[in-house]
Parts: C-alpha cells; sequence; structure tokens
C-alpha cells in the first residue's frame, strides 16, 4: 500500500481489471431462488453519453451492489435500444445521408454497425465507472434473439385478440414521416390567431365559424353547434357552404361543441383534432385528405398544393381576406400536441396501422399498479393519470426501416392477413417469402410481406421476456425483481412493459419499480442532446475527479427527485476517497496479524466498545435506508461514522495507545488492534457500494489476505454479527469523554495551539451524574488525547478557561 498518496484514476483502471478477470460479479443462473433481477433501462443509441446517464445508472449500481453485499444471487444485464427513429436520425445525421434515399437494406446495415460501434463506447463508460454489469446478458433490441421475443409478443397478442390492424386515423409526425403514439406526445402553448370566417347556408346566411385551422378548409366535412344553443336550432336540416372551396356540408348538432367558446359553430375538417376524428366516425362522414404524409398539402387543397401547414396558413388566410370572408382575428395562447423527440406538431392522417387494445382494459392495467411496489410512492400518481386518461389504443406500426419487422404477410388478391408461427421467428417478410407460398384463405401465391416496423416502444416493453430468454424463461424467472428508471417514461417504458406482462402472463413486470430523477443542467433543464446541454463528457469528470467522486455525487441525489449537476460536490467526493484512504494509513501497521470476527473482539475496554456500538447502530441505520433505495441517507450515516466517530474521536482517542504502548497492558493493545481490524473492514463494507474503487483497493492491500475473499464486493453483511454492541453505561461515560477532548480542543484552538501542545493541568468539571460515570480509566484516555501531565475531575460549576503559567499551559473545561 502506497501510503504517500492515493492515485485515484491509476487504482481504478487496476481495480477494475481485477474485477473483470476474477469474475467478481457474476450470475448464477441455476440458483433460482436467492435471485435479485434488475430491468436495466437500456441506453438509446443516439449519440453519446452525459452526465444524466451516469446519474441515473450509478443509482441503479448502489442498489444493484448493495442487494449482491445481502448475498443475493444478482441479474444485472446491460441493453441497447437499438431500433426505432433516434437511432436512425443519429445515422443519419453522423453520415450525412438518407435512408429514404439510400434504401433500406443499405441503410440498415450502416444502422447496425453504428450502433455496434456505440455499443463499445458506452460499455467503455460504464466499465470506468465501475457499473458491476453481468456483461455475459448484453442485449440488444434489434438483435436476433431480441427481435424473435418481440415478434413472439406480437403473435400471442394477436392470437389471443390483443391486437388488431385498421385502416384508422392515426397519430402522425409529418417531420419523421411515421405514426407515433399517445405515450410520445407532449403538449405545449403556442400563440397562433384564431380567424372567424364566414360560411353560407344554402339560402344565404352567413355562419360565422371561429379556428384556429383554416389551413383545413379542402377537408371540412360538415359543420356543428350545439343542440341546447338557441342561437343555432334553426339550422336543424340544413347544409352550409366553405368559403374558397365552395363545397356543400351537413350542419349537425353535437353536445360536443363548447357553446361559450368562439361563436359556438364548428367546422369539423379531416382531421384537425380527435373530436374531428370522433364526429368522422359517429356521422359515418367523408374522409378527404389534405394533408399528405409528407407535410405537404395535397393537390386536393387547390392553391394549398405542395406547401406544409404555416405556410398553408398564411396562404388561405390571405386568400379569405382577399374574399372579404375574415370577420375578426386575434392572437391567442393555443394548446397543441407535438412529437415529443422533433417538436413539431403532429397530424391525424387515415391509414393501416396495428394497434394493441388498451382502453377497454385499463382498469385492469389499474389494478396492476396496486400489485407493484412504487418507490418513491408518490410516482405511482403518474402512471394512474396517464391511464386514467388514455383516449387512444396504442398504435406500434411506424414507417420506417430499422425497426423489428412485423411477422405479417398480405395477400393482395383476398387481403387475408398470415401470422408467422412461433417456429419461424426471428423473420423479415419483406426480404423472406412466406414458408406456405400460398395464401391459406384463397390459395393465392401474390403474398406482400408487411412493410411497417414496429414502434420501439413495443419491443422495449418486451424487456423483461428479453432478459428471461422467454417463453425459455433461462437465466430468470419473471416478474423480475426491479425496474429502475427515469420518471419522464413512466407513462411509455413503465407503461407498455405492465400492458404487455399483463396480456402475456396475467401478472406484473416486476415486484417493484425505483424512479430516478434527472441530473439538471444550470437552467435547471434535464441533461439531454436534443437540448443541446449535455455538454459535460463523463470521460472528461472521470480523468479529472475519479468515478468513485462522480459515484458521490449520484447518491448525493434522492430517489425520485431531480439534482442540478454540482462540481463542489465532485470536490466532496474526492474528498472523501482522500479521507478514507489517509485513515487507514494510521490503521495499516496495527492490522497486521488483528484477523477476526466481531463477536470475538469481545471489547472490555470503554473506548472500543463504544467506537463498536456506533458501528453496530450505524450499520442498521444504514441497512434501514438502502433497503428502502435511500442511498442519500445510507451515504450520510457512513459518513458521519468515518468523518466524526471514527476519524475525530476514536482515532484520536486511541493514538496515545501506540505511540506510548509501554504505557499499556498487552491485552488491552491486542484488543484494540482487533477493534481496528473489524471496525475497518465494515467501513469499507459500507461505502464499498457507492465508492467501490477506493473501497476494494484498500481491501486488496489489507483484508484480502486474512479474510480469503477475493474482493470487498463479495462480502455480505451478517446482521447478527452487528447487533451485539448496545448503548449503555460505557458507551455514554465514553460520550463524556469525547464532550471534553472536544472542550479541550475549541479552548486550544481559541489560543492558537495545536491539540498536541502538552497541559501541565487539565481540570473537568462535570455534574453529580457525569462524576459517577467518568472512572479512572477514563483519566488515562483523557490525559492521552490532550497531552495532559495531570487530570482532575471535580464537581462543580465553573467555566471553561485556559491560560499560560510558569509551569506550563493550564485549562479547566466545564462539561
Amino acid at each position: 500500500m502506497d501510503t504517500n498518496k492515493y492515485n485515484e484514476l491509476q487504482a481504478e483502471l487496476a481495480i477494475q481489471k481485477l474485477w473483470e478477470q476474477e469474475k467478481i460479479y457474476h450470475f448464477d443462473p441455476e440458483q433460482k431462488d436467492n435471485q435479485f433481477t434488475i430491468d436495466t433501462p437500456p441506453p438509446t443509441i443516439s449519440g453519446k453519453l452525459h452526465i444524466g446517464h451516469i446519474f441515473s445508472y450509478t443509482q441503479t449500481d448502489l442498489i444493484a451492489r448493495f442487494r449482491r453485499m445481502q448475498g443475493k444471487n444478482v441479474f444485472y444485464p446491460m441493453g441497447y435500444d437499438d431500433n426505432g427513429l433516434p437511432t436512425e436520425l443519429y445515422v443519419e445525421k453522423k453520415n450525412n445521408v438518407s435512408g429514404r434515399r439510400m434504401g433500406r437494406a443499405d441503410f440498415i446495415k450502416l444502422c447496425l454497425q453504428e450502433t455496434a460501434a456505440a455499443h463499445t463506447t458506452f460499455k467503455d463508460i460504464w466499465m470506468r465507472m465501475g457499473l458491476s454489469i453481468n456483461w455475459e446478458h448484453t442485449y440488444s433490441t434489434i438483435s436476433p434473439e431480441a427481435t424473435r421475443v418481440s415478434q413472439y409478443s406480437f403473435v400471442d397478442l394477436y392470437n389471443n385478440g390483443h391486437i388488431y390492424r385498421k385502416f384508422e386515423p392515426a397519430l402522425y409526425c409529418t417531420s419523421c414521416q411515421t405514426t407515433i403514439a399517445q405515450i410520445l406526445l407532449e403538449s405545449i402553448e403556442v400563440e397562433t390567431l384564431f380567424s372567424t370566417i364566414i360560411f353560407k347556408t344554402t339560402s344565404g346566411q352567413d355562419l360565422h365559424i371561429a379556428t384556429t385551422r383554416p389551413e383545413l378548409l379542402a377537408s371540412c366535412v360538415a359543420v356543428f353547434y350545439n343542440p341546447e344553443d338557441s342561437r343555432y336550432q334553426h339550422l336543424a336540416g340544413k347544409n352550409a357552404i366553405s368559403p374558397i372551396y365552395g363545397k356543400e356540408v351537413p350542419i349537425l348538432p353535437s353536445t360536443h361543441v363548447d357553446i361559450e367558446k368562439g361563436t359556438g359553430l364548428v367546422m369539423c375538417c379531416t382531421f384537425g383534432d380527435q373530436t374531428d376524428i370522433l364526429w368522422f366516425k359517429e356521422h359515418k362522414l367523408p374522409f378527404i385528405q389534405s394533408v399528405g404524409f409528407d407535410g405537404k398539402w395535397t393537390e386536393i387543397t387547390g392553391p394549398l398544393a405542395g406547401l406544409k401547414v404555416h405556410d398553408a396558413r398564411a396562404k388561405i388566410l390571405e386568400l379569405l381576406k382577399e374574399a372579404g370572408c375574415i370577420t375578426e382575428q386575434k392572437k391567442i395562447m393555443h394548446r397543441v400536441q407535438v412529437d415529443e423527440r422533433c417538436k413539431k406538431e403532429i397530424e391525424y392522417i387515415v391509414l393501416n396501422q396495428w394497434f394493441i387494445e388498451l382502453l377497454s382494459h385499463k382498469q385492469e392495467f389499474l389494478q396492476r399498479a396496486d400489485e407493484i411496489e412504487w418507490k418513491p410512492a408518490f410516482m405511482k400518481a403518474r402512471y394512474i393519470d396517464w391511464v386514467t386518461n388514455l383516449s387512444w389504443d396504442w398504435c406500434i406500426s411506424r414507417q420506417r426501416f430499422f425497426g423489428v419487422p412485423f411477422p405479417v404477410w398480405h395477400c393482395q388478391d383476398c387481403k387475408h392477413i398470415i401470422v408467422a408461427t412461433a417456429d419461424m421467428l426471428p423473420i423479415d417478410p419483406q426480404e423472406k417469402a412466406y414458408p406456405g407460398k400460398t395464401c391459406p384463405a384463397c390459395s393465392s401465391a401474390n403474398l406482400k410481406g408487411e412493410s411497417d416496423v414496429m414502434d420501439t416502444w413495443a419491443t422495449s416493453a418486451s424487456c423483461p421476456e428479453i432478459n428471461a430468454q422467454w417463453p425459455k424463461n433461462h437465466p430468470i424467472s419473471l416478474p423480475m425483481s426491479m425496474r429502475p428508471q427515469a420518471h419522464d417514461i413512466i407513462r411509455t417504458w413503465a407503461f407498455g412493459t405492465i400492458v404487455k406482462s399483463h396480456y402475456h402472463h396475467g401478472t406484473i413486470p416486476w415486484n417493484e419499480i425505483v424512479i430516478s430523477g434527472h441530473a439538471l443542467a444550470g437552467k435547471g433543464e434535464k441533461f439531454s442532446k436534443s437540448k443541446g446541454n449535455a455538454l459535460l463528457d463523463p470521460i472528461n469528470l472521470m480523468a479529472t475527479y475519479s468515478s468513485d467522486a462522480i459515484r458521490y455525487w449520484a447518491a448525493s441525489g434522492k430517489l425520485g427527485t431531480d439534482i442540478l449537476f454540482n462540481e463542489d460536490q465532485l470536490k466532496i467526493g474526492r474528498r472523501l476517497v482522500t479521507k478514507l484512504w489517509n485513515a487507514f494509513k494510521f490503521s495499516q501497521e496495527h492490522l497486521v496479524g488483528a484477523s477476526c470476527s466481531i463477536e470475538n473482539v469481545n471489547a472490555q475496554d470503554p473506548l472500543n466498545y463504544w467506537l463498536l456500538q456506533n458501528l453496530c447502530s450505524t450499520y442498521q441505520e444504514y441497512v434501514k435506508a438502502f433497503d428502502v433505495y435511500d442511498y442519500h441517507h445510507a451515504l450520510e450515516v457512513a459518513e458521519k461514522f468515518l468523518w466524526n466517530i471514527y476519524c475525530d474521536n476514536y482515532l484520536e482517542l486511541v493514538k496515545n495507545r501506540f505511540w506510548k504502548p509501554e504505557n499499556y497492558s498487552t491485552e488491552l493493545l491486542a484488543e484494540t488492534k482487533k477493534t481496528l481490524y473489524v471496525v475497518g473492514l465494515h467501513m469499507l463494507k459500507m461505502f464499498a457500494p457507492i465508492i467501490p474503487h477506493v473501497t476494494d483497493s484498500l481491501y486488496q492491500e489489507l483484508f484480502r489476505a486474512t479474510e480469503n475473499i477475493p474482493s470487498i464486493h463479495n462480502h455480505t453483511w451478517q446482521e447478527s454479527q452487528l447487533t451485539g454492541y448496545v448503548v449503555g453505561e460505557i458507551t455514554t461515560s465514553i460520550d463524556i469523554v469525547v464532550a471534553v477532548v472536544g472542550a479541550v480542543r475549541k479552548l486550544k484552538s481559541e489560543h492558537s495551539l495545536s491539540l498536541k501542545t502538552p497541559l501541565n493541568n487539565l481540570t473537568v468539571v462535570v455534574s453529580e451524574a457525569e462524576y459517577l460515570q467518568l472512572k479512572d480509566t477514563h483519566k488515562t484516555i483523557i490525559a492521552g488525547v490532550s497531552q495532559a501531565e495531570n487530570v482532575e475531575i471535580l464537581k462543580g460549576n465553573q467555566e471553561s478557561f485556559m491560560t499560560q503559567t510558569a509551569n506550563g499551559w493550564i485549562a479547566l473545561v466545564k462539561i
């Protein structure tokens, strides 16, 4: 052990190499009865990892390490969420290509190359951070194995009536040119014009209709009024004529019209919002498509053809003004729905889509949430709000390239849907013809593979099944123990996984869900590549502060709570690492030959007993906190023990025994060495989940040879061993000694003297009860730490003072 300085960067790399070589974090798939399985979030392969990733994934590792040291057989895999739009956009931007122009096969090949390279980069960072991952259980959501599971999930859901295909209005992002699910929407406020335009009845009466979307006039298929609105009851059974296009449409009653909004008349266009869709279905209205799949207005819109939404809006308003068809305009703040990734407003377009049914099972999904332990508990409310307000089934079709293919062929003659059987999976129907050759319904050979791919969340929602290699359920059993994730994907990842587990297994996917907060940048925003604030490169931070220091910052965050990135916290973490190292400098030479278990110390000395009692109580509070994943508090109690109890007091009080051993018995010195050994080992155990590198480095140097266990991380806590030392007269008397030493320190500090400055005489004034507890043996401890030649203990009320006499310094302290 180099006692001069701890070289954290060199030591961390060396200890990581040892972990890998000796398979310290091995998971035994044959040991089923003691598993703790973690459904680790697969990061999206869409760029570099940032400090926000480090924050949340480190918190998961704290739990994995803690459970492993509790004796659990921990399954802790890593996945990569490769498929889907984020990866496509990343690959297109990085390589300056277009997937649509490049061609499907070549673009998929390029995506596979880029994701494989990203896996290596990500793994290097995770290993440098000391994540105790089972790397042999790594998966990719686009791999053949994951594709098989995802397709098997589709087949199972389809065969059990939970998936359907329908020519249906769907949420569509014209920027990304794909449908999206409701779970991927954000609602934002934008400023827009609220324009009142003039329709006519067939008899020539003016009808004033206020709208924020005049560009959809070509798709107007009806005008609605509220039947309770006395202003418009005379319009029943009549028709209206739209301006510019001159199209005649029916005027219909509907209670969905808000009498107080606008003029009380509403135009129904296919489609401006969900109410339009409701009317379209309820009244069997025609479908007129104004918006093309590329976001440009279609030929049917006449003068707007080829324009995109904002230009089309400006153009139609210009035409309406020229025609004298605008009576009023005002600016309003209007809530719109946008794609959470590109932030562009979504449209509603009709096309054939695959849906997982949700709406008819909402109550069951809520009941499943009640079976899961939510940490923190208040996060469950977000899930409940989401499920309660669901208004769409889950559209899982995407018009993209790099995704899991639907294992489906379509008969072009009779329109029969042919779904692959389990033994055919995995399969890409665009690349491989149906093995049966002809349609089972009509014997036609005119078959075509499904061209859409699955929503990436449809695959990610099968992460427990991918980990279990479902339907074999090896190497783990379902449900899994824990799902760690951030709070912003409760409505996506958590919800989707619960849905699939309910349908496939009739149970929950995991026993508990642990919700982390976000690491926030200076403006209070989460670190995000899309926000452009993810500039803190983890590699540079680790080179400056060490992985343990960064882990310390992550552990200082509370469960479910966002935390600002704070460089000062990294500096505090680095000081803790240094303090721990220096504390063992003193202990090193006294640990030789002192190996023993805590019960074999059999402490008779009050000071040693006091330290062991504090260790026991600290351990109990530490475990209680970590058991509910309050690692913030667990870190606090461990630090308090190290800094205040062990370093500031015990080591100071015990030093004199080793400096002047001739004044102490052989038995006391041996007991003190045993105490140092046991407490030192257990201190390392407490800090091990949080700062694993320095704790294992110290363990390798000081304890491995005697403990004969490869790593501190292979140690477990024996709770029965840490309950034997209890608070009593012995420990409270040492508390008084600690107070005396603190008072002496204060006096010496006030006189600008070192604690080592000798005192000719020290008088300790105490109360009646304290006098009875301060036995003669404690005088030796007080004299040793205060460097006093004589110590007197008196009862009284004198005030503390310190003065220098001809014979040296004398002091009186009142406790």
